[in-house]
Formats: structure tokens, C-alpha cells, sequence
């Protein structure tokens, strides 16, 4: 059997106990007396798809992280190549990254209301928090992991620093740099939920909570799976994206 065969089988597996559970109302330990059938959530996906309103909340969450995630790459990826390349860059940064890494996007909702003139600009900002200290980290990682034996061939062979972070040091780090990058968009989407939730009045977040104060819960559903393949198919953009600038890494590394 082949590996897609045994994904294809395992969602099959997933959407058959969801709807014995949800049909039979087990309430044991987990209730799904209030739970949907896959039936209720695949009717109530049709009426969804004929509503303009729908589309325009998974456009503007699009939007919202691509330019978190954006203005995380264009920021943290230096930030993280000078503090790999830099101890006294990586002193002076790397204490405030530890500090605020762990703060939960949530934490952040009230200080990103009060610092920015509106609540896109206060979404917007807790996206690129979510997103750029993954990057940072996984950066420093993959420019400190370069091979010392390879920098030292390319300056026997009269490299200068310019030519060796470019052929040398940076091709090493790509592996780590894409991983970050990978990780960050799944992060981004959580932290931009987060924010949705609670200052947003557009969104898939604030569609799925919004489902929830109004008791419609096959809305909730459809929310929640359509977070889950927007972040899946970001995040597989993100590594597919890469692919062109990995091709020297041997197959199965």
C-alpha cells in the first residue's frame, strides 16, 4: 500500500468515527451532543461557497499574513545571519529574543492595540511577532552550524568574506533557514487567529468566533478546517518555493 494510500485512508478513517460519534451523541469523557455531522458541515460548506462574505474573510486573513510573514523574512533573516556571523551582535539581541519569544500572541493583543492607530495595523504587527523569532532563531542556527572546514578551504584557496558568506556560508544555512520559515507560517496563522479573535471584525478567525456567539456550529467547523488547509497549503508553498535554491542537498538529507 502506498504512503498516499494510507493518508487517503486514515482522513476516511477520521470522518467515519467523527460521524458515528456526532450521529450517536456519545457523550463520554468528549460530548458531541452539540458536534455536526460531516453531512451538516458538508450542506452548510455549500451555502458558505455562494456567500461573497466568506471569501472576503479568507482573503483579508491572506493578506494579514502575507505581509507578517513577509516583513518577518525581510527582518529577521539578517538579523539572524549577523548574530550567527557576530557574538557581540548575538550578546546584544539575543536576550530580548529569549525574553519576548515565550509571550503568547494573545499577551500581546492589549500593547499591539494601544501601539498601533488601528486594529489591521495591531493584527498585522502580532503576525509578524508570531513569525519572526523562528526565523531568527533557525537563522543563527543554520550560519553557526556552517562547517569551519569549509571556510577555511575557500580562504586557502583566496577567498574573500564577501565570497565566502555568499558560496559558503549562506548555501549551508538555506536547510535551517527554510525550516524556520516553514515553522514560522504555521506560527504566523496561530498568532493571527489570536488576533482576529479578539480586535478583528474581518478574518477566518473572526468568522469562526463569530460562529460561536451566534450558536453555529457547523460554521465553527468549516472555520477551523479552512484555517487548517490555508495553513497547510502556505506552508507547503513556503518549502515548495524553496526547492530551486536546495537542489545541491543530496536526496533523503
Amino acid at each position: 500500500m502506498t504512503r498516499y494510500a494510507i493518508r487517503v485512508l486514515a482522513v476516511i478513517l477520521a470522518l467515519g468515527i467523527w460521524h458515528f460519534a456526532s450521529t450517536m451523541k456519545i457523550d463520554f469523557i468528549v460530548s458531541f451532543k452539540n458536534i455536526p455531522s460531516p453531512l451538516v458541515v458538508w450542506n452548510a460548506l455549500g451555502e458558505l461557497l455562494s456567500s461573497a462574505k466568506f471569501y472576503i474573510h479568507i482573503l483579508v486573513s491572506i493578506k494579514r499574513i502575507a505581509i507578517g510573514f513577509v516583513l518577518a523574512c525581510l527582518l529577521g533573516i539578517p538579523i539572524g545571519i549577523l548574530m550567527g556571523r557576530s557574538r557581540f551582535a548575538e550578546d546584544l539581541v539575543l536576550p530580548y529574543i529569549e525574553v519576548l519569544r515565550p509571550i503568547p500572541a494573545v499577551a500581546w493583543i492589549p500593547l499591539a492595540i494601544l501601539m498601533w492607530p488601528t486594529e489591521e495595523s495591531s493584527i498585522i504587527f502580532i503576525t509578524f511577532l508570531g513569525a519572526i523569532f523562528p526565523i531568527v532563531l533557525n537563522t543563527i542556527h543554520g550560519v553557526e552550524q556552517t562547517p569551519e572546514v569549509l571556510v577555511r578551504a575557500s580562504q586557502s584557496l583566496g577567498a574573500g568574506k564577501a565570497a565566502i558568506f555568499w558560496h559558503v556560508v549562506l548555501p549551508g544555512a538555506l536547510p535551517s533557514i527554510v525550516t524556520g520559515l516553514a515553522i514560522a507560517m504555521g506560527v504566523s496563522w496561530f498568532s493571527l487567529l489570536a488576533g482576529e479573535i479578539i480586535s478583528g471584525q474581518y478574518g477566518i478567525g473572526y468568522f469562526t468566533w463569530s460562529s460561536y456567539t451566534l450558536v453555529q456550529y457547523p460554521q465553527i467547523i468549516i472555520g477551523m478546517l479552512v484555517i487548517g488547509l490555508l495553513g497547510t497549503g502556505s506552508t507547503a508553498l513556503v518549502r515548495r518555493s524553496a526547492q530551486p535554491f536546495l537542489r545541491w542537498q543530496v536526496k533523503g538529507h
